[in-house]
């Protein structure tokens, strides 16, 4: 299992120095930058678990990178080092949503305690636990290093301690079921069912009686009693897909259900208690669906207590790759198979295409090349042929830039090693314009240098 990863942030050599040593020599990975901007790049990189960053710098200081830090990763825990003279803005920080300050000059053990304490609040143990392996089974079927998903998978596990209705936000196809899966496994809920229904999937006359249960003979066909899927998963979790596409009617029994915690089979008049912890998910925007009066607003208000969002495949290009070659062992693995990896032609037409399909799309797709690979390694034609429908799919020049100007230019900086003459170059650009698009994306080139 991986080391937590901290980021130290310091315009003091020596200080930045001391504070890496002290943590590698208890274990942890580290990474350094001098400034707030470098320290923006370095978290483009990669996601770190926690960010230590001096107060006073110049440029950006602590705390603008705290409040540019939680614009996009909210629930990274973010430590102030102050001198001493600036304890009260240390305190306002805090109140601010900094996770703590240590003053300078720092004593060693409150750093290790503050980290460890940084750590176990986003459900990361620290790394002389005996069972990381272990804490980390919640997630384990979700594949990634996009630092979007470990954002929200740091936002799942805190919701996860709670009892709190999650509404689960994204595309078709993007696993909003399995990050379902991943909340009631870290919850303490999680030795008790997990039960899944899609709502869109059950004709409505069915959908009742399959959520609620219904009686004998309480309607034709009815030959014997039906548990519904609320009794079904008491004391666990109940994942209600697609609730966007319950009908109006149903909904107000669901809301009743969720208020009350009690629910009334089809054809009994006894109601039956439910300790049901509810989470729900939609492709649709339920913002649209209530204004025009498909989905109802008391509903929408009671199931989004917390609400989550997954990217799309698309915008999380960085993980395209690795999960194309996790579905290669899996289906190696279901068919004997023994592919060993897509070919660097065939991973760039991968991780250049629109994928509307998401996750389920590009594991359909790896299944097909799997089934037909007749060598080990895919070449970019068999890819080309299993993505033929989608061939002729145009993505629109705004969402083009958004997915992958960030990746053009950390690909071609890494490339680099940080040279931006060469890198600008290479890109067909002047050194002017491609600072302006460094710039653009707060990327410092130094981050890439070795």
């Amino acid at each position: 299992m991986q080391k937590p990863y901290i980021l130290v942030v310091d315009d003091d050599q020596d200080i930045l120095k001391l504070i890496s040593i002290r943590l590698r020599a208890a274990g942890y990975d580290t990474a350094a930058a001098n400034n707030g901007a470098e320290a923006m790049s370095a978290i483009l990189l990669q996601r770190p678990d926690i960010v230590i960053t001096d107060l006073r710098m110049p440029a950006m200081d602590g705390m603008a990178l705290l409040e540019t830090v939680h614009n996009t990763h909210p629930t990274l825990p973010v430590i102030i080092l102050t001198a001493h003279g600036s304890i009260p803005d240390a305190v306002r920080a805090t109140q601010r949503g900094v996770f703590g300050f240590l003053a300078k000059p720092f004593d060693s053990q409150e750093l290790l305690h503050q980290v460890s304490a940084a750590l176990r609040l986003n459900g990361i143990h620290t790394v002389n636990s005996d069972n990381t392996k272990e804490n980390n089974k919640w997630r384990e079927e979700i594949i990634t290093r996009s630092p979007q998903m470990e954002n929200l998978l740091g936002q799942a596990k805190l919701v996860a301690a709670t009892d709190a209705s999650v509404f689960i936000q994204g595309e078709s196809g993007t696993g909003k079921e399995l990050l379902a899966r991943a909340i009631h496994q870290a919850s303490p809920r999680h030795s008790k069912p997990f039960v899944a229904i899609n709502c869109g999937a059950i004709p409505e006359n069915l959908l009742e009686s399959e959520l609620f249960g219904h009686s004998k003979g309480a309607f034709t066909g009815a030959t014997k009693s039906y548990i519904g899927l609320f009794q079904s998963a008491d004391g666990g979790t109940l994942f209600l897909d697609e609730i966007g596409d319950m009908p109006l009617a149903l909904q107000v029994k669901v809301l009743r259900a969720l208020q009350e915690r009690t629910i009334r089979p089809v054809g009994t008049t006894t109601d039956v208690s439910i300790d049901v912890r509810l989470i729900s998910a939609t492709h649709r925007n339920l913002a649209t669906e209530m204004q025009n009066k498909r989905f109802r607003e008391d509903l929408f208000y009671r199931i989004n207590v917390v609400g989550l969002e997954i990217p799309s495949l698309a915008s999380r290009r960085e993980d395209i790759s690795l999960l194309a070659n996790h579905f290669i062992g899996v289906y190696n693995k279901k068919y004997k198979k023994k592919v060993h990896s897509f070919a660097p032609e065939a991973l760039e037409i991968l991780i250049a295409a629109p994928w509307p399909g998401n996750i389920r799309q590009l594991q359909n797709m790896v299944e097909q090349t799997v089934v037909l690979a007749t060598t080990q390694i895919v070449p970019a034609s068999l890819v080309q042929k299993a993505l033929q429908d989608e061939s002729n799919a145009i993505i629109p020049l705004d969402a083009a830039r958004r997915n992958f100007e960030q990746t053009y230019l950390i690909n071609l900086l890494k490339l680099t090693q940080g040279n931006v003459t060469h890198a600008a170059k290479l890109a067909q650009r002047n050194r002017t314009e491609f600072y302006r698009l460094l710039e653009r994306h707060h990327i410092q080139a130094n981050t890439f240098k070795n």
